[in-house]
């Protein structure tokens, strides 16, 4: 005879059995808690803002505190967009984005020179790859070869960071690269050859070892031949006067093959205007650096107004009287009399020139000239720092150019690039190393400390927060916002060689800056 049980008891006999509880869970513990449990607007601010493109990324963080903390913080001011991206990575740590390991940042840089050196460069048929005779560092990201102007700043860095020996293979491998072309290229691929990028030449060579005498000697041949290329052709300008002064350019005038379809559209937005101007234009533009800033625009807002070859423009010039000042020192010390006296005479020739075109007392700034217009532009720039970088400007000037840094282009978290908001890579709210190195450099070498200081403390204070959260050193900084920067033809890079130089320099300069910086990071 079978026995019907009620469905009541075989369920207390099952659970009994396993253990298990033979009523409906209670609601969760503190500890058993969903983040959408703790953390509910927040979670859902979070997860439908899409302010990580995986899910199951923020519901795996780790709180910094405790969540009660947090959670008022975010009740109190309710961050959105951005501003809630940082709030997350300043409160959390977010798996693949700012869990690495927090070594100091100086650590973190002594230890990223290994991994952006590379050994000598051998040419490989069919391929873009130019050969370099010695090791050297590139910036990382996308840029896996050696570029001109970068290694400068990254050469700060690998001295005072005990890399001397990488130091000397790259002032060979620039050497090299003079001898074989006649110019430095921007870079060491054959679609960089036809230009070349700010002239550095001179100052890295006075971060070099005193050379032997024969390789002091091909040094200075090398930088010779180098003014020689930038004093030759389309790259010359004659001002009004009759004195000469320079502009950037390149050798080419058909798309970039790095940016081809990018320039194509360019010049299709540019027309009726030739299509061969703009191209000379945007390479003239890769060739400063300041790929691209409203410094080369004519309407001051639009790529297709690039306009870099009208104008004629301080830091090239600036530049280019450090280097005829080098010459002629280098010349001196193995008694070449003829060429001393003769890049003597050209240094005052154009200090006298940027004088005459490039300084605005009224505005108290030095600014680019434009060509068409015969008269300078309306950009205020870091460029105007310049000349203090390279011991141009008079205690006047430098005073008057150190004032108008602290009122227009110093920002919260270092300094501007310039005013201008234009989508471009080189304006507002953009950042950079170089140009905060240059600025430090020139002011502190004029006689305003205080400034040069500040501009370094909060410099660095944007690079130590944004490590501290993405555990990256990158290309670019928004010092507007103290976050990533953006911009430009293509997503900011890390790596990164001129940050990582100029920020193990100015920590070097600054030693007493570290504790500052760690508390500016923390507010």
């Amino acid at each position: 005879m079978i026995r019907f049980i009620p469905y009541a008891v075989v369920l207390l006999i099952a659970c009994a059995a396993v253990g298990a509880p033979a009523q409906t869970s209670p609601a969760p513990t503190e500890q058993a808690r969903t983040p959408a449990d703790l953390y509910g607007e927040l979670f859902r601010a979070v997860q439908l803002g899409r302010v990580f493109p995986d899910g199951k990324t923020f519901v795996d963080v780790v709180p910094k505190r405790p969540p009660a903390a947090i959670m008022a913080d975010y009740r109190r001011d309710r961050p959105a967009g951005d501003a809630l991206r940082r709030f997350v990575l300043a409160n959390f740590v977010v798996p693949g984005v700012n869990d690495v390991g927090a070594l100091p940042l100086r650590e973190h840089i002594r230890r990223l020179w290994p991994t952006l050196a590379r050994p000598a460069k051998t040419a490989e048929p069919g391929g873009s790859a130019i050969a370099l005779p010695a090791p050297y560092v590139v910036p990382g990201g996308r840029f896996r070869e050696i570029y001109y102007w970068d290694s400068y700043f990254t050469m700060l860095g690998l001295r005072v960071d005990g890399q001397g020996t990488l130091v000397e293979s790259m002032l060979d491998g620039f050497t090299s690269l003079v001898e074989r072309y006649g110019r430095i290229p921007n870079g060491t691929r054959t679609y960089y050859l036809s230009r070349s990028q700010p002239p550095f030449f001179a100052l890295m060579l006075d971060l070099g070892a005193d050379a032997e005498p024969a390789t002091a000697a091909r040094r200075l041949r090398a930088l010779r031949r180098e003014h020689g290329f930038w004093m030759e052709g389309a790259r010359v300008v004659r001002m009004p006067d009759g004195s000469l002064l320079n502009r950037y350019g390149d050798d080419r005038d058909v798309p970039r093959d790095e940016s081809y379809a990018e320039d194509v559209a360019t010049a299709r937005e540019a027309a009726p205007r030739p299509a061969a101007q703009t191209y000379r234009d945007l390479r003239a533009g890769a060739e400063s650096g300041w790929d691209y800033s409203s410094r080369w625009l004519r309407d001051g807002r639009t790529l297709a107004s690039v306009r870099t070859t009208d104008i004629v423009p301080i830091d090239l010039n600036s530049l280019l009287y450090a280097a005829e000042r080098r010459i002629a020192e280098r010349c001196r010390a193995v008694a070449d009399a003829a060429c001393a006296a003769q890049f003597g005479r050209r240094a005052d020739r154009r200090r006298a020139a940027i004088d005459r075109y490039l300084w605005l007392p009224g505005e108290r700034r030095y600014a680019d000239w434009s060509l068409s217009a015969r008269g300078p532009t309306t950009v205020l720039s870091a460029a105007t720092l310049y000349p203090l970088f390279v011991g141009l400007a008079s205690a006047d000037q430098a005073r008057a150019v150190a004032a108008t840094t602290r009122e227009r282009l110093l920002a919260p978290g270092g300094l501007r690039t310039t005013l201008v908001v234009t989508g471009q890579q080189w304006d507002r709210p953009n950042g950079w190393a170089p140009l905060q190195w240059i600025a430090v450099e020139g002011l502190a070498r004029t006689g305003h400390e205080p400034l040069a200081r500040e501009v370094a403390v909060r410099w660095l204070a944007t690079v130590g927060r944004v490590y501290r959260e993405t555990g990256r050193m990158l290309e670019k900084y928004d010092v507007e916002e103290i976050k990533p920067g953006g911009g430009g033809e293509y997503p900011t890079q890390d790596g990164f060689g001129w940050t990582n130089g100029v920020t193990s320099a100015l920590l070097e300069r600054y030693p007493d800056l570290d504790p500052a910086v760690r508390a500016e990071v923390a507010r």
